[in-house]
């Protein structure tokens, strides 16, 4: 890239340096000041192919797919490279054309590609089976040595994550933990979620212990405990009893007060015959 800028005077070279830099710096967590940025350094010097392709990927990022697919082209037919193949192809499917992504899936370019060019190019074709729903398809087009590696590679993590996704799609998802367990092995720094989905299968839950919200629930003192009261009887029966009335209809079903009302009046029955017998 600076070597490309060397073609320009000096000073609009920094100028334009400054602007890919901030956005090299923006792409990942602030994509539209990258797109800002970018237009400003293709302002300047709109025939430097690194320009060209530092604002493709900025419209990528921002999903301007019609604008990246525009600026990729130039790049390539500046420099003759091949690498930028899958990701226009992927551009293709964002314009809603995974036709033409596969298309370019099968085109001579693809053999130009290094290893984890290759792997990317696989990726999109992938996803272009899912989005025209061959879902059988995009399981089978992932199904590749790389996939099947125990070697980890800058791609692997992505890979063993979409043939998950993949199985899922085509109503094999019995089949997904284990991969989603293998991509999780593969991906330390956490680019993809696979920890999250393989948690999510095993009935597991995430809680974030940075969380204001859940600080202030630890925080938060627990609830009295609620008065009980032992009805001890003659019958020996230590029931416990809730103060509250609602409690006392939850504890007790309709049978059981039904049952203490005949003996209440059971009871009064016998008190009066013994008052009667002894008058």
């Amino acid at each position: 890239m600076r070597q490309e800028l060397k073609s320009l005077p000096k000073t609009l070279a920094d100028d334009v340096a400054r602007n890919l830099v901030m956005v090299a710096r923006t792409l990942d967590t602030e994509p539209e000041e990258a797109y800002k940025y970018s237009r400003v350094a293709l302002r300047l010097a709109s025939r430097v192919a690194s320009v060209r392709e530092a604002a493709g990927f900025a419209s990528y990022m921002t999903q301007r797919y019609s604008e990246a697919l525009t600026e990729f082209r130039a790049a390539r037919r500046m420099t003759g490279r091949a690498d930028l193949w899958p990701v226009m192809a992927d551009c293709e499917r964002g314009l809603g054309r995974p036709e033409r992504a596969l298309a370019m899936a099968g085109e001579p370019e693809v053999k130009q590609l290094d290893k984890a060019g290759q792997v990317e190019m696989r990726l999109v074709a992938a996803g272009a089976r899912s989005d025209l729903g061959q879902h059988d398809a995009a399981v089978v087009t992932l199904q590749s040595p790389e996939l099947a590696s125990s070697a980890v590679h800058p791609w692997t993590a992505r890979l063993r994550y979409a043939y998950a996704e993949a199985l899922i799609a085509a109503d094999r998802a019995d089949e997904s933990r284990d991969w989603f367990a293998k991509a999780a092995e593969a991906d330390p720094e956490g680019h993809t979620n696979a920890s999250e989905r393989l948690a999510e299968i095993d009935g597991l839950e995430f809680v974030d212990a940075l969380d204001p919200e859940v600080e202030e629930d630890e925080d938060r003192p627990a609830e009295p405990a609620r008065e009980e009261r032992r009805d001890h009887r003659d019958d020996g029966d230590d029931r416990v009893i809730f103060e509250e009335d609602e409690d006392v209809e939850e504890y007790y079903d309709e049978d059981d007060l039904e049952l203490e009302e005949a003996d209440e009046a059971e009871a009064a029955e016998i008190d009066r015959s013994r008052s009667e017998r002894r008058d």
